[in-house]
């Protein structure tokens, strides 16, 4: 007995030091999501949540065990007030303090018992049983069409921050070399400016 409620009550401190991340990118990792959290102290540990209503379960969320809980607040307070940036863009991401119930592998409350039974048809319960599944089917469906679009605005997004980022280099070459064939000069000359030496 003695044994579970110490292994409960380190349970609870692991809950005080993991804050719950949401909406991430379908594209994350667990590399990302560390290098993310860094700023605010030692990450000790991320895991993704299961997404169990979606034929992909691709996972958007995650419990992150920092290394105390004063990093957990600092996590919520900042991404409460900035746009948080993964992977040189802003993400929806939301934080908020763990939760026991956010833990599948959470352990027995010392004292706790579950019941369950299975449901008639003649018991009035069994309606509702059954008017739950049917809206768990169809949220699995919009669901899973939410995550299509999502994953193909972020494939667009992507697809024009690589394009901008080919056009600036491009850019950037262009004056390299008008700089180094000494065209500048030229123009400068030709529109009485002074250049300055290098």
């Amino acid at each position: 007995m003695e044994a579970s409620e110490a292994q409960y009550a380190e349970f609870e401190e692991k809950v005080k030091r993991t804050v719950y991340l949401d909406n991430l990118s379908p594209q994350v990792n667990e590399s990302i999501v560390k290098q993310a959290l860094d700023q605010f102290g030692n990450v000790k540990s991320v895991q993704f949540i299961p997404n169990y209503v979606e034929s992909k379960n691709v996972p958007q969320c995650a419990l992150i065990e920092m290394e105390n809980p004063t990093e957990v607040n600092a996590i919520v307070s900042d991404i409460a007030q900035k746009p948080f940036m993964i992977g040189g863009m802003p993400r929806p991401v939301r934080a908020r303090k763990a939760k026991m119930e956010m833990f599948d592998d959470r352990p027995v409350k010392p004292g706790r018992t579950i019941q369950f039974r299975w449901l008639e048809p003649n018991d009035p319960d069994f309606e509702v049983a059954k008017k739950l599944k049917e809206l768990a089917k169809i949220h699995a469906v919009e669901a899973e069409y939410v995550l299509k679009k999502q994953l193909e605005d972020e494939e667009k997004l992507e697809k024009q921050h690589q394009e901008s980022l080919k056009a600036t280099h491009k850019k950037y070459k262009m004056i390299d070399s008008v700089i180094a064939d000494g065209t500048t000069r030229q123009l400068a000359r030709g529109y009485r400016l002074r250049v300055a030496d290098d």
